[in-house]
């Protein structure tokens, strides 16, 4: 279980700086979980993969404008935070830069309409940050925030909409939940014109899902905790497909550990709004799907090590491998794999 079994060399010229113009023009593998047969294809093809009665599972956050910038009351010195998470009330889990110049007391000026006052001190960067305003906290983040783009991405981003898929509802994620990016209204409807059901989950995308693995030994990480919601109405549609043995497709990490996060916890889906820190890598056996739509993944990822615990790791590298000499767009602007 070394984290340099989850290492591989892509060149830097295959991280997509910028999304295509059509969602779903994009390029799809698709390989087969077991045999690790693959196939080429354009995203919009992967109607091509369903049948009536399957189910298509999709996470409908919205990505916050959650980069912030702002200034030390005391001193002026520049800060930078990234809200992660809320915990209660005005209360935001944050990342921040620079972490070391911050004090529980702390107070940073954003704007001229927000002030936040530091009251916790973590690991990695993070404080737990209280903020005072006056009107809607919402509304006053999307007029002073960025869209918080992951470092590896250097090219500005002209329509900021590129950044949410077409069905994002609920706002609250720190980054975007990449496999639903190639969705098209048009071919979800074409989809469910097939007859298949297509279900909405919901988890803000947090630190769980970017933070990079730290440990030698993968099982020694420990997951940062991120908020989900599945309603009764699709717990018990997924109940009654699993039932039926219809099988259930998951549209990323984030809705593949939501649905795995019910199952695990209570042996069906059920209504609920918690918070999950599942872990999945090789040696996880699955509970709720049967198939996975994904993107590519940064190396030595926990992204990298579910799906490949969905498949095996060698097929999964070898796929990668197939990837890159086929100049696949990798990560969150990038290409897809369906995994069947």
């Amino acid at each position: 279980m070394n984290i340099e079994l989850y290492n591989y060399d892509l060149p830097e010229e295959l991280i997509a700086q910028t999304p295509i113009d059509n969602r779903s023009e994009s390029k799809l593998l698709v390989m087969d979980k077991v045999t690790g047969k693959i196939e080429d294809k354009i995203f919009k093809d992967i109607k091509d993969y369903f049948h009536e009665g399957d189910v298509l599972v999709l996470n409908d956050t919205k990505v916050l404008p959650a980069r912030i910038f702002g200034n030390k009351i005391d001193t002026n010195a520049h800060i930078e935070i990234l809200l992660l998470k809320n915990i209660e009330g005005d209360n935001w889990e944050c990342l921040s830069r620079p972490f070391k110049r911050l004090n529980i007391g702390t107070k940073i000026k954003f704007g001229d309409e927000l002030i936040g006052e530091v009251l916790q001190k973590k690991e990695e960067g993070i404080v737990v940050i209280k903020f005072s305003y006056q009107g809607i906290f919402i509304e006053i983040i999307e007029r002073l925030g960025l869209m918080p783009l992951p470092p590896y991405i250097h090219t500005t981003l002209e329509d900021q909409t590129r950044y949410q898929t077409v069905y994002a509802r609920y706002l609250g994620s720190a980054a975007a939940p990449t496999a639903g990016l190639h969705f098209t209204k048009e071919l979800l409807k074409e989809i469910e014109q097939l007859g298949v059901e297509v279900l909405y989950v919901t988890l803000h995308v947090g630190l769980g899902t970017f933070r990079p693995v730290q440990e030698e030994d993968i099982t020694k990480h420990v997951m940062h905790s991120e908020h989900y919601k599945m309603t009764l109405e699709v717990a018990n549609s997924l109940n009654k497909a699993k039932k039926e043995g219809r099988k259930i497709y998951a549209v990323g990490t984030t809705s593949t550990r939501t649905l795995e996060s019910i199952m695990t916890k209570y042996g069906e889906f059920v209504e609920c709004e918690e918070d999950t820190n599942i872990y999945i890598y090789p040696g996880y056996s699955f509970k709720a799907i049967d198939g996975l739509i994904t993107n590519f993944h940064l190396p030595k990822s926990t992204l990298l090590m579910l799906v490949s615990a969905f498949s095996t790791r060698e097929n999964m590298l070898k796929a990668y491998d197939h990837a890159i000499k086929q100049n696949y767009r990798f990560f969150s602007f990038g290409d897809a794999m369906l995994i069947k």
